[in-house]
């Protein structure tokens, strides 16, 4: 394949749900030169499904591909042992070997979802991480001071709070670097919460005589609870939920996100989206910006179909709230919290299982057509649930 050197295409992806971009003038050169170059992406297997936030470099590493450009993806089997302390404010503990291999059991099929496998080169960093001697980590470990481990902004913080840092967490960016020489990369993606841990790419490509890799960095996304996306706190929508919910998760995200989640999640180009965010200035309901949003990624993942199916489930049983016209009543009162109504009125059995619902999208309120994602949720006004797949419960405040 013939490497694209279109100077708009160029600019669109080192611009479009771009963060940063290091050194963009060396890189855009680089890209205009026909040059076949060699990208890189590591994604660590902490959890065993790939959410829409992870999701948003691989698309990055996508378009590359579709310039005509080697994706070289990296999954960290090693590096997840070790965990990764970008954007932690405690220290992040170790996955058994065993948990690491269940959770990316399907990775290789998720992310042929997005990039072109049989184009792209498909790699474990075990492969040569776990053979380096202690000589040979010891010479890794010379690429950096702890000065300059230091300066990394949560270890900073938790410093100064006298808070524990494990000599463990320092070895992260000098392995996630250590990949970069492994594969020889060109440039290495990332989400912007990975700015140190790819500039250490750079630092250790120098000291091993290479050159250095250029980076690009991704704006990070927020999950349905409006704080980042992340499967330890479950407000993920990952990229093989079932249409039907992942619709519904969509249409649960705050409506500031959506020009956002439009922007780094879809295909949509900035001209539309402009036009959408005219629009409910000028007084469209954000609801119907939002159903689009839906079907927009559903078909992504899913196909038009699946996307069309999953709309008209929404409307049937939301929209047009196709609903019980009796159904049990519960009282509560103002500022209490909803998972101790329900257990106090016998709804549910255990806050075990509210969690469980809660994390599976599972409560929605229909009211409001949008799902419930905090554990916490306090009632303010009535509310018209419905709990599962069949339960619909009506809750009158006192």
């Amino acid at each position: 394949m013939k490497v694209i050197t279109d100077e708009k295409i160029i600019d669109e992806i080192l611009s479009k749900g771009v963060e940063d971009v290091f050194v963009k003038e060396h890189l855009k050169k680089q890209l205009m030169s026909g040059k076949v170059l060699r990208i890189k992406l590591g994604i660590d297997p902490t959890g065993p499904k790939i959410h829409l936030g992870r999701a948003i470099p691989l698309r990055k590493l996508r378009a590359f591909q579709d310039l005509g450009h080697k994706a070289v993806l990296i999954v960290g089997d090693f590096t997840a042992t070790i965990g990764d302390p970008s954007d932690k404010l405690e220290k992040r503990p170790m996955l058994t070997t065993n948990k690491i291999k269940e959770n990316m059991k399907d990775y290789k099929k998720q992310i042929g979802k997005i990039i072109d496998i049989k184009k792209a080169e498909f790699v474990y960093n075990s492969s040569w991480l776990k053979k380096l001697s202690m000589m040979e980590t010891s010479i890794l470990a010379e690429s950096f001071s702890l000065q300059q481990m230091s300066k990394r902004r949560n270890f900073q913080d938790r410093l100064e709070k006298d808070e524990e840092i494990s000599l463990r967490e320092l070895f992260y960016p000098l392995m996630q670097g250590y990949d970069s020489v492994a594969v020889k990369s060109d440039v290495e993606i990332g989400g912007f919460d990975q700015l140190f841990n790819v500039k250490a790419g750079r630092t250790i490509q120098k000291h091993y005589g290479m050159s250095e890799q250029d980076i690009l960095t991704v704006q990070m996304l927020e999950g349905t609870d409006g704080r980042k996306m992340s499967t330890s706190w479950g407000n993920v929508i990952t990229i093989v939920d079932e249409p039907n919910d992942m619709y519904g998760k969509v249409m649960s995200v705050k409506d500031e996100l959506l020009s956002k989640y439009f922007l780094l999640c879809t295909d949509i180009p900035m001209s539309q989206i402009k036009d959408f965010e005219k629009k409910i200035t000028d007084g469209m309901n954000p609801k119907d910006f939002k159903m689009g949003l839906a079907y927009e990624i559903v078909k992504i993942y899913h196909g038009e179909k699946k996307a069309k199916e999953a709309e008209t489930n929404f409307v049937n049983t939301f929209s047009k709230k196709e609903i019980p016209d009796e159904m049990e009543e519960i009282k509560g009162n103002a500022g209490e919290s909803l998972v101790d109504v329900l257990l106090n009125k016998k709804v549910l059995t255990s806050k075990g299982e509210w969690r469980r619902l809660v994390e599976q999208n599972a409560i929605h309120d229909l009211e409001n057509d949008t799902r419930i994602t905090d554990v916490n949720y306090k009632v303010e006004k009535d509310l018209t649930l419905k709990i599962g797949k069949k339960r619909f419960i009506k809750i009158i405040v006192k």
